[in-house]
């Protein structure tokens, strides 16, 4: 006998829902019921179907717009304002589906066991513990710390989403395709704003813009390109990952941002040491190193010469006879104080947020959650790079295996682009860093569910 397509528990649920946003329309302005409409939508989508709401997050991930809600106060130089972004509010809202979902059906087993649900545990309990700490002590406003700590959850909420719905090799490639989609959209956006002479942002980044933000995700999806040419031969496909690599340089030129330039050149030497056995590889990235210095935009050229030969103002540090200009001068400036700082709690550090900026990954770990935050940091990156290369090792499909490779580059590369920025709380960073993770993660157990089974007498 057939089933039906809406079992008894979604039609209860669907009905409260739907007479829940009946009141409420009759109740609110039509700006409000709209919005709750689209919110009504969304809770329906994540309840029926969590591959899309998987597909809703990733189109979400670099076209979601900001909100700015306040300013971060802490130690530290200056200052950063505290704001969220619509994806903020689709991951909260997907998360509570979920877990109505999972009562309603009984099915408690929110997360998958993977080699990495131990080191993300720690990670997520050393964070609480420091800054409950720091709020005691008075080093962490109770809502700013409870805000953040959440933020720094959800990126591992992604991870479990994926780990926990995708059964099959062929939503592996679906949702690869869909972030790379994304990716194309956002590149000729930032190409876009390069007559303008300002530095390319993503969309929806205010009136300031991240451009150090857009360049890590761009390097980002390079390095999983770059994987993906290095094992996919079918041509069009080739062809297809080189021209949004075309559009994906372009745009990470128009940022001018130091720290993705430095992540790019050791995505690019993590590629040569891992092939140096395909001399066409290696040919191929010696032209490459050979044709950027004289191919590059002059105000490329400029902002990387600016760094050791820019316009001093008075008080930047000097290395030698070599002045370093403002911008990294303030930040190492940040690092020396939250090093001097952090002696004082070595081990847990002064809480999530506890300092107002510190742009280095490295630096805010160890200031804000101390040597046991970066020791838990540290197992999390091990048990993900193990990961990666034994799904890299164990798939024989050209597309699994270039994935695996890509992501493995790309750790390689985020770990670079960390030295000058918070690569691994950025939002539209790690939300298609873990979804990738995630999809590594289960290679080896879908591609032994692909494999053709022996009959016993076949065996004989």
């Amino acid at each position: 006998m057939q089933q039906a397509a809406i079992s008894y528990q979604d039609s209860l649920v669907i009905a409260v829902l739907a007479a829940a946003i009946a009141l409420g329309l009759t109740l609110t302005t039509p700006a409000m019921g709209m919005q709750a409409v689209a919110g009504f939508l969304i809770v329906l989508t994540a309840l029926t179907s969590v591959s899309a709401a998987l597909y809703l997050l990733i189109a979400s991930m670099l076209l979601s717009p900001e909100v700015a809600i306040g300013q971060i106060e802490g130690r530290g130089v200056g200052g950063r304002e505290l704001s969220f972004r619509m994806d903020d509010i689709l991951l909260v809202v997907i998360g509570v589906s979920w877990l109505v979902k999972n009562i309603v059906y009984r099915e408690l087993a929110l997360f998958r066991e993977t080699p990495l649900n131990r080191p993300i545990a720690v990670y997520m309990v050393i964070c609480v513990v420091s800054t409950l700490v720091g709020v005691i002590n008075g080093h962490v406003r109770p809502t700013t710390g409870f805000f953040f700590v959440l933020k720094y959850f959800e990126y591992f909420f992604v991870f479990f989403m994926v780990v926990n719905h995708v059964r099959s090799q062929q939503q592996v490639v679906r949702l690869v395709v869909a972030l790379l989609a994304v990716g194309l959209v956002v590149s000729l956006y930032a190409i876009s704003q390069i007559p303008s002479g300002q530095r390319a942002s993503a969309p929806f980044e205010g009136e300031i813009g991240e451009p150090n933000t857009l360049g890590g995700y761009l390097v980002f999806l390079l390095a999983i390109m770059t994987g993906l040419l290095l094992h996919v031969q079918f041509g069009p496909i080739r062809v297809a990952l080189l021209v949004l690599g075309g559009f994906a340089v372009l745009a990470l030129m128009a940022t001018l941002s130091r720290s993705s330039y430095l992540a790019g050149a050791v995505l690019l030497m993590a590629v040569g040491l891992t092939q140096w056995r395909r001399p066409r590889v290696l040919t191929v990235l010696l032209v490459i190193l050979a044709l950027v210095p004289l191919l590059a935009p002059a105000n490329v050229k400029q902002r990387v010469n600016e760094t050791f030969f820019g316009r001093q103002y008075g008080g930047e540090i000097r290395v030698g006879t070599v002045g370093l200009d403002l911008s990294t001068t303030e930040r190492l400036k940040s690092w020396a104080y939250v090093l001097k700082d952090w002696v004082h709690d070595p081990i847990l550090g002064r809480g999530i947020t506890g300092y107002a900026w510190a742009d280095a990954q490295y630096v805010k770990i160890i200031g804000e959650t101390g040597l046991a935050g970066l020791g838990a940091f540290g197992f999390i990156i091990y048990r993900l790079w193990r990961c990666a290369r034994e799904s890299f090792l164990s798939q024989t499909d050209p597309f699994a295996k270039g994935l695996a490779h890509g992501f493995l580059l790309a750790l390689v590369a985020m770990l670079a682009h960390g030295i000058g920025a918070n690569t691994f709380i950025i939002i539209r960073i790690m939300e298609p860093f873990w979804l990738c993770a995630g999809l590594v993660m289960l290679l080896p157990t879908l591609s032994a569910q692909t494999e053709p089974r022996i009959k016993p007498q076949e065996a004989a």
